[in-house]
């Protein structure tokens, strides 16, 4: 009889761990989704400075030959 009651008690508790290393798997995905996008953010600025700065060395090369 207590073998049955362990049994089953095993298989109550699958389902919980289960739904746990789900909830814990998708909060990791969630933190990595938002660690990239703020890595992506930094880097699309720094991009963007440049690109800035190119623009103005461009056109004042423009203004000096003319």
């Amino acid at each position: 009889m207590d073998h049955s009651g362990g049994l089953i008690g095993l298989f109550a508790i699958v389902p919980i761990l289960l739904y746990l290393g789900l909830l814990i798997l998708s909060i990791y995905f969630v933190i990595k989704i938002i660690k990239f996008i703020n890595a992506k953010t930094k880097l699309d600025q720094q991009r963007n400075e440049k690109l800035d700065e190119l623009i103005k060395v461009i056109g004042n090369g423009n203004e000096k030959s003319e």
